[in-house]
């Protein structure tokens, strides 16, 4: 099955289906990893890839081993990077396959050879300038004698053409190509990691391309389109001149919620690490929420701090028996349009008051003006949460249960990994909430170096005001406490 080119966005429906149905995954190294999260948890993934100097497993292992697994009787997806059947050596695998007597199916993928050259802004077609396309490997099977690559009748092609996996062979490329008359003005461009958000492009003539793109240290895995279309990408190059181009952002959320923000970071060409502060789990004791939750009708209000708030409650309401009608007569606040949201799907109810502004001291100060004196509230809170909620309900004149919703824990070797985050090479640390500039914090020792030396943007006020006072250099503050928002500070501060 062909995994695309690298974005994950580049899947095939069917076979992001099979991805999740396989029970064994082997995967190569040009597969974007990212594509295993859809796998089962319960699937075996077995990495096989190939880089340069370094092999796992030769091809004939790996036949063995798709066979090995097949025989075993589960279901197998063969991930390969691009298309199986364009110089993926998928054909020699379904071959053994065959010899073996197992029932298989190709799934083709987008093939980097087109892929590369589109995201970079190069058509390999275009009327007027290339009728034509050729693709050719650039890295031949070493054991043949001679080479197959008729390099005379290559050099007189006037459309394009394209080699692939030909880093390591670019200047002998090249020489033959000129050697055979093309000529050494002819325009070309090589393309790293094409569709991935660390893409990077060069172009220039034939005869300098090879010392243009060493001198702007590229290095494999490339395509080398040659061809006039090539000069299309002064005027058609959309991918990697997007304002969050290049930058590598570190996303701290937990991982249930980071897909969205990291999603409109990605929108804007950021390349993402998620590095999950915390892991949202289910309280390990829940007396006293079940004790709340079974005698909800007691309550005028009960406000939800976040989503996982309302997931917390509705996990025990199914546990307990309790659905959705026991809100009757309970007017329902939410802090910010995303818990609003959460509490709509999960309960199918319209939450009665959510504030213009996403904060808790928002939905006091609303709630306050509503009249909540001597009124009975249940507050659902983290373990880690803040106290402004309940403190400021009950400065207001109310009767106030704080109870806590889902419980949070810090990922194993959390700190190690923090600090592997920041040696990677962040650009940019988003911060979302002022428990995740603490967290953070608190797993690099105090120390604010390794943050400051990185562009820090946080989600509203609040959090920026908690990260200076934590000694953080705060350079981008979102004006509203919404991801898209967030998002979009970020772009404007990069981007002006």
């Amino acid at each position: 099955m062909g995994a695309g080119p690298g974005d994950p966005g580049l899947i095939t429906v069917k076979g992001l289906k099979i991805i999740q149905e396989s029970e064994v995954v082997i995967y190569d190294r040009l597969a974007n990893p990212e594509l295993l999260i859809n796998a089962s948890p319960k699937a075996e993934l077995i990495d096989v890839g190939k880089t340069p100097g370094r092999t796992r497993l030769r091809q004939p292992e790996i036949n063995d081993l798709i066979v090995q697994k097949a025989l075993e009787g589960k279901s197998v997806c063969r991930l390969k990077g691009g298309d199986p059947f364009v110089f993926g050596r998928g054909g020699e695998e379904a071959l053994a396959l065959v010899e073996a007597g197992i029932p298989w199916e190709v799934v083709p993928g987008v093939t980097s050879a087109v892929a590369a050259a589109a995201y970079a802004g190069i058509p390999v077609t275009h009327r007027g300038l290339a009728t034509s396309v050729t693709f050719i490997t650039g890295s031949e099977d070493p054991e043949k004698p001679d080479s197959q690559i008729n390099f005379e009748s290559l050099a007189r092609m006037t459309g394009t053409i394209v080699f692939m996996m030909g880093w390591s062979a670019l200047p002998e490329i090249t020489s033959q190509l000129i050697h055979a008359g093309m000529s050494p003005d002819r325009p070309a461009s090589i393309i790293q990691w094409g569709t991935w958000s660390r893409q990077r492009a060069v172009t220039g003539p034939l005869s300098d391309i090879a010392a243009i793109a060493t001198a702007a240290g590229l290095s494999s895995p490339v395509a080398f389109v040659i061809g006039e279309v090539t000069e299309l990408r002064s005027s058609l190059r959309w991918f990697d001149n997007q304002p969050l181009f290049g930058k590598k952002v570190l996303v701290t959320r937990t991982r249930s919620q980071a897909s969205r923000f990291r999603t409109l970071l990605e929108e804007q060409g950021a390349n993402c690490v998620e590095f999950p502060l915390i892991s949202i789990v289910p309280l390990e004791e829940t007396t006293e929420l079940d004790a709340a939750l079974s005698n909800i009708s007691s309550y005028d209000w009960i406000v939800f701090s976040s989503s996982n708030g309302v997931r917390g409650v509705s996990e025990r309401m199914s546990h307990l028996g309790v659905d959705s009608r026991a809100f009757a007569g309970v007017q329902v606040a939410a802090v910010g349009p995303a818990t609003g949201v959460t509490v709509r799907e999960l309960f199918g109810i319209s939450s009665d008051l959510v504030p213009d502004e996403y904060v808790s001291e928002a939905v006091v100060k609303a709630l306050a003006d509503l009249g909540i004196s001597g009124k009975r509230i249940l507050a659902i809170r983290s373990d880690l949460g803040r106290d402004t909620l309940e403190n400021g309900l009950r400065d207001s004149g109310a009767s106030v249960d704080a109870v806590v919703g889902y419980q949070t824990l810090a990922p194993e070797d959390s700190a190690a990994k923090a600090r592997e985050a920041f040696e990677s090479g962040i650009d940019v640390t988003t911060f979302t909430s002022s428990s995740g500039v603490d967290n953070l914090l608190n797993l690099l020792g105090g120390e604010t170096d390794l943050i400051n030396a990185t562009t820090v943007g946080c989600m509203g006020p609040i959090t920026a005001e908690r990260a200076r006072e934590r000694g953080l250099n705060v350079n981008v503050v979102a004006s509203e406490r919404t991801m898209e928002s967030f998002t979009q500070a970020l772009v404007d501060h990069f981007y002006q």
